[in-house]
Order: C-alpha cells, then sequence, then structure tokens
C-alpha cells in the first residue's frame, strides 16, 4: 500500500504562485510517475502534469504549460507543482497520483482510471 499526502494549497491573487508538493510513503518499487490532476466544483477531474521515475520526462496539459513545473526529489518519494502565473480558472482540488510501470519503457498517461494510488487533495483558489 501506497499513501500520498498532499500539501501547498492555500487562496492566492490571480498572477501569484503556490508550490504544492506531495509525499509518497510505504511500499514503492522503482518504475512509477507521479501525476497531479485537478477538479473544479461541477466539473470532471482534468489531467494537470506528469513526471517520469527518472525526472527526465515531463508532460503538461495545454492549459497550464508554460505556467507550471513538475518536478520530483526520489530521495524524498516527493513531488512537485510550481504553480505561476494563476488564474482564477486554475481554482480546483489538487490531487497527487501514482502508476506504476510493469516494464523500463515510459509513456505519459493522462487517463486518471490508470492511476494506481491518490492522495486527499489539497485544496487551491484563485481570486481575480
Amino acid at each position: 500500500q501506497v499513501q500520498l499526502v498532499e500539501s501547498g494549497g492555500g487562496l492566492v491573487r490571480a498572477g501569484g504562485s503556490l508550490r504544492l508538493s506531495c509525499a509518497a510513503s510505504g511500499r514503492t518499487f522503482s518504475h512509477y510517475a507521479m501525476a497531479w490532476f485537478r477538479q473544479a466544483p461541477g466539473k470532471e477531474r482534468e489531467f494537470v502534469a506528469v513526471v517520469s521515475w527518472s525526472g527526465g520526462n515531463t508532460y503538461y496539459a495545454d492549459s497550464v504549460k508554460g505556467r507550471f513545473t513538475i518536478s520530483r526529489d526520489n530521495a524524498k518519494n516527493t513531488v512537485y507543482l510550481q504553480m505561476n502565473s494563476l488564474k482564477p480558472e486554475d481554482t480546483a482540488v489538487y490531487y497527487c497520483a501514482v502508476k506504476y510501470y510493469s516494464g523500463d519503457y515510459y509513456y505519459p498517461v493522462l487517463d486518471d482510471r490508470e492511476y494506481d494510488y491518490w492522495g486527499q487533495g489539497t485544496q487551491v483558489t484563485v481570486s481575480s
């Protein structure tokens, strides 16, 4: 079992920045991607960004490309999401997720149904 705990959410004005963190604990394996999803009120959960197990491969949703940066520290089993130039439409609950890969070949996965573990979420609110 893997536990994921997010932190760093809060209230910020449009144009501001926040940094989210997600720490993984419990049983972890070497080949797992870490991703961020978000869910706004009345909307479905959507993909935000994902990083490969090495940290060398990242992929972003078009809506956040150029503003958000995902990274990970494997020594700490932690993934980060640096969010800059925040907009009111970024307001949502942000979730951290982990997906395991059985082989050595990495490919980004955007479908939340394919992720194995989830955090409890952290609220991000951007005021205009």
